[in-house]
């Protein structure tokens, strides 16, 4: 798909056909009283001039409370992720269209011209402009006192920065020296690059467009330290704490935090409608009821929960599924998208000298990849249901090829002991290996937390990597120790999720692959050099790594699609033969329950964080209530 491609696609498959005129518009019931009194303007004066159009399986019924379960009030952010109101979105074939924009035109990848809707409004009626684009652009990330780091780093590719330019009132246009090809994914991500702010509300805790002293009489009210830090805590697009915000999503926050019950209403000005001429949401609320989290399968399964998957795992399936009845849902199994569902992750920035040595000899790395018995983890934990392999892309990746999986993962403990025989790691009486300096061969795995899940694989692990003559010992801690002691090199080795987006086309980036950031647990201090451009870590000094790294910058510069997959190839390539993590298997079942009566729910999907937003990329705002004794069998399309 070449660029022109790209924006035809755009303007065409999103702009309102001319049989949805005014008269064609349905007002939503809920709405109607406050349309009569005069509290609110007509469905006609709402919706952008042409609204986005939603393709729905099936068109609903406005109305309805949907209920879910969190386990904190902070979860309140998920309904920015669920609601997926994006400048561009991915659809669920991973394409990326315009949503909220009506159009954008990408040229030679390095000029982004952004076309706004006419007449889209934020959530209390104020116009959605390319003013919101210029104050987020020059007055909070172009403030120090705002953005002390600066431009997002996905808006510095390379290290350049954007020429911004507004053209007209609904246009604006970013412009680099290089193609930037983390610009559209960022926007569109789980949790995305706002770049738009709304101006008209965050003005008032601004000093350059504020009266200073009713500015001053603000700050001392919250109780914050300065004009930035209220303007901070009132800017929580992606947070989602501020019930004065302004808003584009289609359910808007309520509630004052914190709270145990958590109300979040329709957008009365959202921007997208239904074939029918119904602004959506077709859902009138949604409420969050707060639980602990180790009750919420529980209180999923007896019917207090429309719409659950957070905070539900796969062994909690046969338990839910014995309450389908009774409790008037279904339970549905979709495929996770991250590269393993767990991964091991040798630390190659280990302080120890000699476990440091032995991590980044790759005879032993994949010593001990081929000494787990995947298959044996994948029957006991996960009913041979998993897609046993390394941590790599998924065979619902266009990227995917067998070998990147099966690298290395095979069980095969007479091979592993040959290259742990070649390393000079001899064995004891009792069968465990010793180290050059004589230690013993233990290996101590740290973990975010208990788990049976987590407690469950280490054990299986533990039996296979003693016939090889390695002891594993696991050391489960409180998250912020857990990510401390990896990032200072204290651990080891450590056990958590694997890749998050095992789902990438060739214009995503490949980053996951490369040392690009401190959060990647097998080389923390050379991801952190390279996010913080050379100021802290340590320079990659491992051959492997270093080629991944540069050809992650390749493909940054890169300008085509084909230029772009080769190099995904190349890093998918070198990643699954350094074995730089373990995988165990992947494409785990998640639990998704959901209340008979609500519809266009998928029943089979992929439950992913980014690409994805769990439930976001099917458009939860064309998810709807049938009537009372209606299933999705015995339903038609609805009379309107």
């Amino acid at each position: 798909m070449n660029r022109r491609e790209f924006t035809i696609g755009m303007a065409l498959g999103l702009v309102l056909p001319a049989a949805s005129a005014d008269a064609a518009l349905v007002e939503t019931p809920s709405l109607a009283d406050k349309v009569a009194s005069g509290a609110l303007p007509p469905v006609s004066q709402r919706i952008p001039h042409e609204p986005s159009l939603a393709e729905l399986e099936m068109l609903g019924y406005p109305g309805g409370t949907l209920h879910m379960l969190m386990a904190s009030p902070k979860d309140t952010r998920l309904m920015v992720v669920y609601g997926y109101a994006r400048l561009v979105a991915y659809t669920p074939a991973l394409a990326i269209v315009p949503d909220i924009l009506r159009a954008a035109d990408v040229e030679d990848g390095r000029r982004f011209t952004l076309h706004l809707r006419a007449g889209m409004k934020w959530s209390d009626g104020k116009p959605f402009t390319s003013e919101d684009f210029r104050y987020w652009f020059e007055d909070i990330a172009g403030n120090p006192k705002l953005s002390p780091s600066g431009l997002p780093v996905t808006l510095q590719p390379n290290g350049q920065k954007p020429q911004f330019e507004v053209l007209d009132e609904r246009t604006v246009r970013y412009t680099w020296p290089q193609p930037n090809p983390l610009f559209l994914p960022a926007l569109a991500g789980a949790y995305p690059l706002f770049i738009y702010a709304p101006s008209h509300y965050l003005k008032k805790f601004n000093p350059k467009y504020a009266d200073k002293e009713t500015l001053a009489a603000r700050v001392k009210k919250a109780g914050v330290r300065n004009w930035a830090a209220l303007h901070t805590k009132r800017d929580a697009q992606y947070h989602n704490d501020n019930p004065d915000l302004p808003s584009l999503q289609p359910w808007i926050l309520k509630t004052k935090l914190p709270a145990e019950r958590i109300i979040f209403e329709r957008n009365p000005y959202y921007y997208r409608v239904d074939g029918a001429g119904h602004q959506l949401p077709y859902i009138d609320r949604v409420i969050f009821t707060i639980a602990d989290a180790k009750l919420i399968p529980a209180k999923t399964g007896a019917g207090e929960s429309d719409l659950q998957a957070r905070y539900l795992r796969f062994d909690d399936y046969t338990f839910l599924k014995a309450g389908e009845q009774q409790n008037d849902y279904r339970v549905r199994l979709w495929r996770t998208g991250p590269g393993s569902q767990f991964a091991l992750y040798p630390n190659l920035n280990v302080t120890d000298p000699v476990w440091r040595k032995l991590f980044r000899d790759v005879r032993f790395r994949r010593a001990l990849s081929l000494g787990i018995n995947r298959h044996e983890l994948n029957q006991v934990i996960y009913f041979g249901l998993a897609i046993e392999g390394q941590n790599t892309v998924l065979p619902q990746s266009p990227l995917f090829r067998p070998e990147y999986r099966d690298a290395w993962a095979h069980y095969d403990p007479a091979q592993a002991n040959r290259l742990l025989d070649e390393l000079g790691l001899k064995r004891e009486g009792d069968g465990i290996r010793t180290l050059p300096d004589g230690r013993s061969c233990d290996i101590i795995v740290e973990d975010s937390g208990e788990s049976s899940e987590k407690s469950d694989i280490l054990q299986l692990i533990r039996d296979s990597w003693r016939h090889i003559g390695v002891q594993l010992y696991s050391r489960p801690e409180q998250l912020t120790l857990f990510r401390e002691r990896v990032f200072e090199g204290a651990a080891q080795m450590s056990l958590d999720n694997g890749i998050d987006n095992g789902i990438p086309t060739a214009q995503m980036p490949p980053s996951d692959f490369a040392p690009t950031s401190q959060q990647q647990l097998e080389w923390p201090k050379w991801g952190e050099y390279m996010e913080t451009k050379g100021e802290a870590g340590q320079a990659p000094d491992l051959p492997d790594a270093i080629k991944l790294k540069d050809l992650y910058g390749k493909w940054l510069s890169a300008t085509s699609d084909a230029v772009q997959a080769e190099i995904w190839h190349q890093m998918l390539h070198i990643y699954a033969q350094a074995v730089f993590s373990i995988g165990l298997v992947a494409g785990v079942l998640q639990p998704v329950v959901v209340n008979e009566r609500v519809h266009n729910v998928p029943n089979q999907g992929i439950y992913n964080w980014d690409p994805g937003a769990h439930f976001g990329i099917y458009k939860p705002d064309g998810f709807w209530f049938g009537k009372e004794g209606t299933t999705s069998a015995s339903l038609q399309t609805p009379e309107h």
